[in-house]
């Protein structure tokens, strides 16, 4: 989303919330820090666990062949095995995975998602040797064995001879652009470096500011990595870094994959807190406004699960980014409309104004003028405001949320927010009344249902606020 952008400064600090001082903080003494044992290096990091995580994976695989369908144990039983992996290597083994074998295994993957190499491989499940691969893609047979020994050993490709292998599906479904485009996107297009160029730069960035809280998307990391005014989303959209725009857009088609999306039954009570009383008889009223909705994922699924819902649905993203959108991947009664929704709101009193994974982008502070945009074209006691994000819980966080908000913290200086920080955000910061939090699980997406405060409510300092859920 485009933004006004002022070069970076030369102080560093600027935009970040600084650590407080501590001088009037009463400290609680500690002992004197004992030396580690180096020995510890190459010992298993928790072999004590070992036996309670193979009876919890016994038990688990067992109901998670018995019920397939059931995700909730599937994802215990992954979570276990993880677990037992990691207690199982030591120190080094550990550190050898993610510095060696993961990084170089990303690059891997990224050439072969470019070269068509998982596409040729994919074709069918018979092993291919590595020779006829690379006639087809334009190796030398010699480079490309080498190349996917190490995917092998990895687990991504099954090795079945001498230089031949055959696919998985985490292979196939790279030759899928809405999954594979994730890995040109965060390797790069040319010598750019792409995301990963700004999760290198991440440390030495912190360094610079004082290890400060990152809170200025013109003061990012992203400016430092690539050393440019540009943020992160102008860069997508510059030509210089094409085709970043576009494969940013397609990742995001794939970070929606296997995850609950907000029309699936048990989530959002779409029929009461939105279709029952909308205004139908006004040709011209909006029934939802999709702000920031990229190529209309979100807004087709509606049109899919409503096909019979009256009003108007109306896409809103920037002109490039809507422009991308194709005539046949979106139903016809879906309004394709270029905004910024840093400027004035054009369709007012929408029953529903939605935002899906929008305000992760940016700080609080550069929050609260896209939702004072929203507000002043919502209808009192009429529209709402459906706010699709994260909500972080307190303890036992997901790694797909706590990865994703340092990410954010990465490229643009935002985060994804506990329960807390949306009050703040959203009701202390914006004014706005929260009427409901409708999650479906440990944080991964939530539906956050806002109101404009009537008088009442905005003349009293207890505002009362409902949720289906209050141990978010």
């Amino acid at each position: 989303m485009a933004v006004s952008v002022q070069p970076p400064t030369r102080d560093r600090t600027a935009g970040h919330r600084t650590k407080k001082s501590t001088s009037s903080v009463s400290v609680t003494p500690v002992s004197e820090p004992q030396p580690i044992d180096p020995s510890i290096i190459n010992r298993p990091n928790d072999l004590s666990s070992v036996p309670s995580l193979l009876s919890a994976i016994f038990t688990q695989g067992i109901a998670a062949v018995t019920s397939p369908s059931d995700d909730a144990t599937r994802l215990a039983l992954l979570s276990s095995a993880r677990a037992l992996v990691l207690a199982l290597e030591s120190p080094r083994e550990t550190m050898l995975r993610q510095c060696w074998a993961d990084t170089v295994c990303m690059a891997t993957l990224s050439i072969g998602v470019d070269t068509g190499v998982w596409a040729y491989l994919g074709r069918d499940d018979r092993p291919k040797r590595v020779a006829d691969i690379a006639a087809a893609t334009g190796f030398e047979a010699a480079y490309l064995a080498r190349l996917l020994k190490h995917v092998a050993a990895m687990g991504h490709v099954i090795e079945t001879g001498k230089d031949e292998y055959k696919p998985t599906n985490f292979s196939k479904a790279l030759a899928i652009p809405t999954l594979g485009a994730a890995y040109p996107l965060f390797t790069g297009p040319g010598n750019t470096g792409g995301v990963l160029r700004c999760t290198a730069s991440f440390p030495s960035y912190l360094k610079s500011t004082n290890l400060a809280t990152p809170t200025s998307i013109t003061n990012s990391n992203t400016q430092f990595a690539f050393d440019t005014p540009k943020n992160f989303f102008e860069l997508c959209h510059d030509p210089a870094y094409a085709p970043m725009g576009a494969q940013f857009n397609t990742h995001m088609g794939s970070y929606a994959f296997g995850r609950p999306t907000w029309v699936d039954e048990g989530f959002y009570p779409i029929g009461e807190r939105l279709l029952e009383g909308f205004d139908d008889e006004d040709e011209t009223a909006a029934l939802l406004v999709d702000i920031g909705g990229s190529i209309g994922h979100d807004l087709q699924k509606f049109r899919d699960a409503f096909p019979e819902a009256k009003g108007r649905l109306v896409l809103q993203d920037l002109e490039p980014v809507v422009a991308q959108v194709k005539e046949t991947e979106l139903d016809a009664s879906i309004e394709r409309m270029a905004y910024d929704f840093l400027t004035e709101q054009p369709v007012k009193g929408a029953r529903a104004y939605y935002m899906h994974s929008v305000l992760h982008d940016w700080p609080d502070h550069q929050c609260v003028p896209i939702l004072e945009n929203v507000k002043a074209a919502m209808k009192p006691g009429y529209s709402r405001l459906l706010i699709n994000e994260n909500v972080i819980p307190d303890v036992g966080a997901s790694w797909e949320s706590t990865s994703l908000d340092i990410m954010m913290s990465c490229l643009v200086s935002s985060k994804e927010r506990t329960k807390d920080e949306w009050v703040q955000l959203l009701k202390r910061d914006a004014g706005l009344k929260i009427t409901g939090f409708y999650p479906v699980g440990n944080g991964v997406e939530s539906i956050i249902e806002c109101e404009l405060p009537s008088k009442e409510s905005e003349s009293s300092a207890e505002d009362t606020e409902s949720s289906t859920d209050e141990s978010l």
